[in-house]
């Protein structure tokens, strides 16, 4: 099946979507009838009576029929969900079997349906989607929950093309190694197969897939720093940046927020009170567990693409041991790290800002079903309690505040989500907010995701800066 042909799908002209679905239909019924034929064949020659069950698809035609089923449902363009349909009911007509989908849609915690309605009442959503489809060929579970938020969306994809597509310091199969890697870390099957298909696409070579030992050394140097930004980011320093190449390591550590823009002037505690509430949430947090849930869906055994299968998160003061807080005040993005990843990837930076920027200032100005409410108080809370977390601190802001709005089932949920997102499950998505919408609750995940992510990158830029000094 040439690529071309599935390459045409994703043009703005519909002249050119139909000359593809065409040439499309041709190859298909080609081999369904081939299939078909071989069949009935069999039949006669094992005298088998009528009515039998439809014939399976050799590897090469069902990878075919996924990938239309897969256009019939989720191309953003009308005329190839019609025609890919149309496709599939030919083969059906000849006695072929259909894939059947994987899975219950995008999302184990939100109906598929309710995610397609919005988006076709919604033009910005649409465009959105039509071109994350002309750039990828096809839209993923990611895109189709982000588009809750199209203006983080859009900001979103556009820093994901520039650092996995555009021209850089890495080669294109690196960087989809390096997602392998880092999706493999949590386990997360999804990822790890969507960069194995990018990897492969680009012309990496299989042989790195079976395990990161056949992935070239430098890649290899940059496990044990992917293990210790995955779940102890502070234990990073100079010395890990030493083990690996400057080039390597720049791309996997690319990412960076800056911090709050927003702070309120604090009048009612002295720096020395809001030292001590710091001290306590950090404590506190070390109290709220990971779900140990068992409800967890079965996936692929990614643990081939990462070494050490046992390290994972560890709570960074027990049992005597000691990690010195992490002042922001004295690293901060716009002091150190906005000018530091520009150096090392021009224009990266402005990408990344822009991308944080819109995740933490998002708002819609509603909760449940009030409007008119100011949520940045609420949006800071959760944003330092994850820095907390990691040993971060914020001179400026008193910790006292997230004990009042957070209670413990939503630390219980933002702690696994941050920390080991694998064991995350439906029954603690709907545990927490339970009045709150779908999108409300996407928007938290997309606050988890980037303070986490600005966690890790302060104490790995901070590490860089160090050994570049």
């Amino acid at each position: 099946m040439a690529e071309a042909r599935w390459d045409g799908l994703r043009s703005r002209d519909a002249a050119d979507r139909e000359a593809a679905l065409d040439s499309l239909r041709l190859a298909v019924l080609k081999a369904s009838e081939a299939v078909a034929k071989a069949g009935h064949e069999q039949e006669q020659k094992e005298g088998s009576p009528g009515g039998s069950a439809p014939s399976a698809p050799g590897p090469r035609l069902n990878a075919m029929l996924a990938r239309l089923l897969m256009l019939s449902k989720r191309c953003p363009f009308r005329d190839v969900r019609e025609k890919s349909q149309a496709i599939l009911g030919s083969v059906q007509e000849l006695g072929i079997r259909i894939p059947r989908p994987l899975g219950q849609g995008p999302s184990r915690f939100i109906p598929e349906m309710e995610i397609l309605q919005m988006s076709a009442e919604d033009p910005q959503m649409h465009a959105l989607f039509a071109e994350s489809f002309t750039t990828l060929g096809h839209l993923d579970n990611i895109t189709l929950i982000m588009v809750f938020h199209p203006q983080y969306l859009e900001s979103f994809l556009k820093t994901q093309h520039y650092l996995l597509q555009m021209d850089g310091p890495l080669p294109l199969h690196y960087r989809h190694y390096i997602g392998i890697m880092a999706a493999a870390r949590h386990q997360c099957s999804y990822l790890v197969n969507l960069h194995v298909n990018y990897f492969l696409n680009v012309g990496g070579d299989p042989k790195w897939l079976n395990g990161l030992e056949n992935a070239p050394q430098k890649l290899q140097n940059l496990g044990e720093l992917n293990k210790i930004l995955a779940h102890r980011p502070w234990l990073i320093t100079k010395e890990h940046i030493e083990t690996t190449e400057p080039l390597c390591e720049v791309e996997a550590l690319m990412e960076k927020m800056k911090q709050l823009q927003e702070s309120r002037d604090e009048t009612t505690a002295s720096q020395e009170e809001k030292a001590t509430r710091f001290e306590k949430e950090k404590r506190e947090s070390m109290l709220v567990g990971c779900s140990e849930d068992e409800e967890l869906a079965a996936t692929r055994d990614v643990s081939r693409h990462f070494e050490d299968t046992s390290y994972g998160y560890k709570d960074f003061s027990r049992h005597g041991t000691h990690v010195p807080t992490f002042h922001v005040q004295d690293y901060s993005w716009e002091d150190h790290g906005y000018s530091l990843v520009n150096r090392l990837y021009p224009d990266v930076g402005q990408l990344i800002d822009e991308k944080f920027q819109i995740a933490y200032n998002l708002t819609y100005n509603t909760m449940a079903m009030h409007k008119d409410v100011d949520t940045s108080m609420l949006r800071r809370a959760i944003w330092n309690y994850i820095h907390c977390m990691f040993g971060i601190r914020y001179d400026d802001y008193d910790y006292g505040e997230i004990n009042q709005l957070l209670d413990r089932s939503f630390k219980i949920y933002i702690k696994t989500v941050v920390c080991a997102p694998e064991r995350t499950t439906s029954r603690m998505y709907d545990s927490f907010w339970r009045q709150f919408k779908h999108s409300e609750k996407v928007h938290v995940n997309l606050l988890l995701i980037e303070a986490r992510m600005q966690a890790e990158l302060l104490y790995a830029l901070r590490a860089i800066t160090r050994y570049m000094t």
